[in-house]
């Protein structure tokens, strides 16, 4: 099975360097590495990479990125990853990856366990990563080996090429793109599982720099949900629990906020979305005018 690696980026040439450095150790290297991003300027290439890297630039935020490199890929890769650019992958992610899909037809869309994610916190560096992988190695997950999932958490997620169809990352979810990845994988179930493989590891970094501001971010955490329940790709059950936790945090957060998260900023969008909802306005896109 020929398998290409997605990575979009914004902003952050010398982690993706660090990170095509770090593909390289992968057991099974990948056929290709994609990267996605508004222009040049965001991505330096280390030297001596084992496997063939390209770039492919378009209009700036998540969900275009994505699709920039995904629709020249589907007729010539079996297996796409992606990647965000601050995930650090276990030795033998991609390994698993095709052996999942190979041994499992009615597979769509495969995810692995994120044994530690920094966009919970302050963020994770390289060392809290390796560490946090050399930790996990050997070590058997409590639970079911295989976990079905409403949709994947796009930090990591890859699907098998042929169910994608005319399937694309919804634009409307403009810049950091926000559930735009529950959007797509929640649609791939009607053409097989999504699961997330638990022996499958990685670590989420979550830098914060490439971001969008705290009150941009705080209207896509009602808007987006409201606009794709609307739209009929996520459930309810999952939009609106998530929607409201969020609110709560930062309802929750705002009087001693953290340093690393624009709690008041992301109290302010929401109450915006909120304004807007009720007047009948869902328009993620708004997020642009802020």
């Amino acid at each position: 099975m020929k398998l290409a690696v997605i990575i979009p980026t914004l902003g952050r040439s010398e982690q993706v360097a660090r990170l095509l450095g770090y593909l390289g150790g992968q057991t099974r290297l990948p056929d290709e590495v994609i990267l996605s991003a508004p222009d040049a300027t965001h991505i330096e290439l280390p030297d001596g990479c084992p496997f063939p890297v390209s770039s492919v630039f378009g209009p700036k935020g998540l969900a275009a990125q994505r699709n920039t490199a995904l629709v020249p890929s589907l007729g010539r890769f079996d297996i796409i990853t992606f990647f965000d650019d601050d995930f650090v992958p276990s030795t033998r992610y991609l390994e698993q990856i095709e052996q999942a899909f190979a041994g499992n037809d009615g597979w769509a869309v495969v995810m692995g366990r994120v044994v530690r994610d920094g966009a919970t916190n302050a963020g994770l560096s390289w060392d809290d990563a390796e560490a946090a992988l050399r930790e996990s190695e050997g070590q058997k997950p409590n639970g079911p080996s295989v976990v079905d999932h409403v949709g994947a958490y796009g930090c990591n997620m890859s699907f098998r090429s042929s169910l994608v169809g005319d399937l694309r990352f919804d634009e409307r979810l403009v810049l950091y793109g926000w559930q735009e990845d529950i959007d797509f994988t929640s649609q791939m179930r009607s053409r097989g599982r999504v699961v997330c493989v638990m022996s499958i590891t990685g670590v989420h970094l979550g830098i914060k720099t490439g971001r969008v501001s705290g009150k941009r971010f705080g209207y896509s955490q009602v808007a987006n949900a409201i606009y794709l329940i609307r739209k009929g790709t996520v459930p309810a059950s999952f939009a609106l629990p998530l929607m409201f936790r969020n609110i709560a945090a930062n309802l929750a957060k705002s009087l001693w906020p953290e340093p690393y998260v624009d709690r008041r900023g992301r109290l302010s969008g929401n109450a915006l979305a909120i304004l807007h909802i009720a007047m009948g306005r869902i328009e993620p896109e708004y997020i642009l005018k802020i």
